[in-house]
């Protein structure tokens, strides 16, 4: 299990690691690391997904690991509570940021599309904070829409095995 820290509370992670081996194994490593400590949800959009995992509160960059090869074909989908690996239009961009479905997000899916997002865990505890960093205001903030106006840190992120 995986513990989420934020400045609203706690979200508790269960990790589909046979489904997700790669995904799963990349994120225990920055939350072993204590990567995420520091970083905020950058980007919220409701009835879409929060995001986080790389930016600190001055909208900074993190320097990451390579990115992983992207597990979106696992047979996982983006539904509401399921955590996924962001990337940019490079398929096998993901490194440290992720983000949680707020709702079914089924274009985010491996398809003909696109070849999708790869879901790596789910939400099992605290999706009652996940709706409330849903709801904080946003604004523009250093070349970045949809960023809380109010930083929603992540003050940790725990393994417990």
């Amino acid at each position: 299990m995986i513990t989420i820290s934020t400045s609203h509370g706690d979200i508790v992670v269960e990790l589909f690691e046979e489904t997700a081996p790669i995904s799963c194994e990349n994120f225990r490593q920055y939350a072993t690391d204590g990567f995420f400590a520091d970083t905020i949800f950058h980007r919220v959009i409701p009835n879409f997904m929060i995001q986080g995992g790389g930016m600190t509160a001055d909208m900074s960059q993190k320097e990451t690991r390579d990115s992983i090869k992207n597990e979106a074909d696992n047979g996982e989908k983006n539904l509401r509570g399921t955590l996924a690996m962001a990337r940019t239009q490079v398929v096998d961009s993901a490194s440290s940021q992720f983000f949680i479905n707020l709702s079914d997000n089924d274009f985010l899916n491996h398809g003909p599309r696109d070849y999708g997002y790869a879901v790596f865990g789910k939400v099992t505890d605290g999706m009652d904070i996940v709706d409330k960093i849903a709801a904080v205001a946003t604004g523009n903030q250093g070349g970045h829409q949809d960023v809380p106006v109010e930083a929603v840190t992540i003050n940790s992120v725990s393994v417990a095995d």
